[in-house]
């Protein structure tokens, strides 16, 4: 479970600088500017706290030294988020445009420490992402090209997806075609290695896909150089995540 100190839990949306004097620069024009390019990548978020760090000669110089970011019950691109916390160090970004009235921007790439909590119910409202079914369709894909599946391609939609539990380190993914309402149940555990492979381990698929030998030992999916995951807990109906991720500007 994410903690914060007590003054960050206690405001629904509060800027903090060290050292305590407070910096004209963080709270007239860059804080409310970063607030606004968060809000504006997600549809929805209950409770955001934005911490930056820095002097105001490293802040008009377009460096901050850390930002650490936390946010409740967000929803992204129709993912629906419980919990996340991020650090980040060393940005730079445009300031003197932002001063203008541009949007916030990086300079660079940055890497971003942060924590991610997800229950079940989290994941069941989000089915109706374009982003999650992809990601599931595409993973049913993977399974049935495996498993030697008579007909691996599966178009998106094709797949209805209804139901997703959490039990111990197990996933369950329920579904059904369709074509002809045939159901779907995918049983994996999930594991992480090297902090960017992700295994399925002994996945088992039902229902009428085609498939010539549905057994599998594993299945590992290669989640990109950007990513590196160091804890993946599955624990009484809830997904912790812990790692970084690579951020770039768009």
């Amino acid at each position: 479970m994410i903690e914060l100190p007590a003054n960050e839990a206690q405001a629904t949306e509060s800027t903090e600088t060290l050292p305590q004097q407070r910096s004209r620069i963080i709270s007239k024009v860059l804080s409310p500017a970063v607030k606004l390019w968060l809000r504006s990548q997600v549809e929805q978020v209950a409770d955001l706290q934005l911490q930056i760090e820095g002097g105001d000669r490293q802040i008009l110089s377009g460096y901050i030294p850390k930002v650490t970011l936390f946010t409740s019950r967000a929803i992204y691109q129709g993912l629906h988020l419980q919990q996340i916390k991020l650090i980040a160090e060393n940005i730079r970004i445009n300031l003197g445009q932002v001063i203008k009235g541009k949007p916030l921007r990086l300079l660079e790439p940055i890497r971003a420490q942060g924590e991610l909590l997800l229950s079940e119910d989290d994941l069941n409202a989000s089915l109706n992402s374009d982003l999650l079914i992809s990601g599931l369709n595409e993973f049913c894909r993977m399974l049935l090209k495996t498993a030697g599946a008579n007909s691996p391609t599966f178009p998106n939609q094709q797949i209805h997806w209804q139901k997703i539990l959490v039990d111990g380190n197990q996933i369950h993914l329920k579904g059904s075609l369709v074509e002809n309402n045939s159901p779907i149940v995918i049983t994996t555990g999930v594991s992480v290695s090297d902090g960017n492979q992700l295994h399925l381990d002994n996945p088992q698929m039902q229902g009428n896909l085609g498939l010539n030998s549905p057994n599998l030992t594993s299945l590992t999916i290669d989640l990109g150089s950007d990513v590196d995951i160091q804890e993946l807990t599955f624990s009484n109906g809830q997904l912790i995540c812990r790692g970084s991720i690579s951020v770039t500007s768009d």
